[in-house]
């Protein structure tokens, strides 16, 4: 009997045993899942945390339009219940990038030999946002393919200022940016212009693309005005080679200083004002002035100052649009300086000036596409004028270069066009020309 016992109790424990591991494994289980849970919620609450401090430390958030657009405060961020995903509590980019960029092709059609395709310029344009009043633009830009001591390619900042808005339509910006002046040098996309190459009275009489270093202020008021004024670096005439041709292409663009290392001893002064005031119209114009010598030691053009003055219109009834621009530039007190550069033939001129008119028609458009042919004539002259000379030392004036241009540009989706044109030159027929070309802007 006592042996049965026995035997029962030990089949009881073997059988037991294997239930109570089991309730151990159970318990176990039991206990990892509670971890579990409690590690995620902990995980969640820190997620959360992240997510408040990440939206209370971000600026308000600006929608992508155009750069002047009033941006919407963010609104305030509320804690999400865990789990929470922290991808979703990214904050809206306050930093948009753009760029525009264009290849052409030149074929001179009385000398084959000087055919060329070139990358003329690429463009990456950056504006981040500080807040709904404060930004900074900048603007790197590279010309011909390839920047190096021996290739003909430039590297360059084009702009790189701070805005602040004040309200009421004023603000205020410091740094390197584009003159408001002409039609072209503040909006000299390829997808803003027509023809392949830009103008030659906004190239060579109003430098393009021209920048100056300092403080500028502009404004609203009225019924379509607005207004600009600044303060900024301006020309270093001590930069002039009467041995070169460049102050024959542009005299301005022959010692303007971009601000690179830009001598401040004499500043600039410029006022723009343009009328908006009927749909479709633009009326304005700009002058600007200033000393170009710098008091440098021993400099016998320190008196010359620099000046420009011009006017343009722009009207779009319908599928028409229709342009014009003149202007006008003067250097005074060159006649010492000219003395020193007697023999070379290259002088700086007293003034130089030049005008156009233009007028497209927006003729076809299917889907993406749009075709605007157009027409342009245009003269101007770089010497205009010399100051006056001793006898038999001076160098005689050249006769205006008229230049009439026909073409289209073909808009093969937004942002992207194709373009074509024939040039006539009047005086230099050797410079007769086709090109095409392909540009981008976003």
């Amino acid at each position: 009997m006592k042996q049965r016992v026995i035997s029962a109790a030990l089949a009881a424990a073997f059988l037991a045993a294997p239930a109570a591991a089991m309730a151990q494994q159970t318990d176990l289980a039991k206990r990892v899942e509670q971890l579990a849970a409690e590690l995620e919620q902990v995980k969640a609450e820190l997620a959360a945390q992240r997510a408040q401090a990440a939206a209370a430390a971000a600026p308000r958030a600006e929608a992508p339009a155009a750069s002047t657009a009033p941006v919407a405060a963010a609104q305030p961020a509320v804690a999400a219940p865990a789990p929470v995903s922290m991808a979703s509590a990214a904050p809206v980019s306050d930093t948009v990038f753009s760029g525009y960029g264009e290849v052409n092709y030149n074929h001179p059609v009385r000398n084959a030999s000087g055919a060329q395709t070139d990358l003329r310029r690429a463009v990456i344009g950056i504006q981040h946002r500080f807040d709904d009043k404060t930004k900074v633009v900048a603007e790197f830009e590279w010309e011909h393919a390839i920047a190096s001591a021996t290739d003909s390619g430039e590297s360059a900042i084009e702009q790189l200022y701070v805005e602040r808005e004040f309200g009421a339509g004023l603000r205020g910006k410091a740094g390197l940016y584009l003159m408001p002046v002409g039609l072209l040098n503040q909006n000299h996309e390829p997808t803003s212009y027509y023809g392949v190459e830009r103008n030659f009275v906004e190239t060579a009489i109003i430098p393009t693309t021209w920048r100056e270093a300092g403080l500028g202020l502009s404004g609203e008021f009225g019924d379509g005005f607005t207004w600009d004024t600044g303060l900024t670096t301006g020309f270093d005439l001590t930069k002039w080679d009467p041995a070169s041709d460049e102050g024959r292409e542009s005299p301005l663009g022959a010692i303007h200083q971009e601000g690179q290392l830009a001598k401040s001893r004499d500043l600039q002064v410029h006022g723009a004002l343009n009328w908006r005031g009927v749909p479709g119209l633009l009326v304005g114009g700009s002058v600007f002035t200033g000393k170009v010598g710098h008091a440098t030691p021993g400099f016998a053009g320190d008196d010359a100052r620099a000046s420009l003055v011009e006017l343009h219109t722009r009207y779009t009834p319908g599928a028409w649009d229709l342009s014009a621009l003149w202007a006008y530039g003067h250097i005074s007190n060159t006649e010492a300086l000219n003395a020193t550069f007697v023999g070379n033939p290259v002088p700086v001129p007293s003034s130089f000036a030049g005008w156009y008119l233009q007028a497209a028609y927006h003729l076809w458009q299917n889907a993406d596409y749009a075709l605007s042919p157009f027409a342009r004539f245009e003269s101007f002259n770089t010497a205009r004028t010399y100051a006056s000379q001793p006898a038999g030392l001076g160098v005689p004036t050249t006769p205006y270069e008229r230049v009439a241009t026909v073409g289209a540009n073909l808009m093969v989706a937004q942002g992207v066009v194709l373009k074509a044109d024939y040039q006539k030159f009047r005086q230099d027929k050797s410079l007769d020309r086709v090109n095409l070309g392909v540009g981008f802007s976003y």
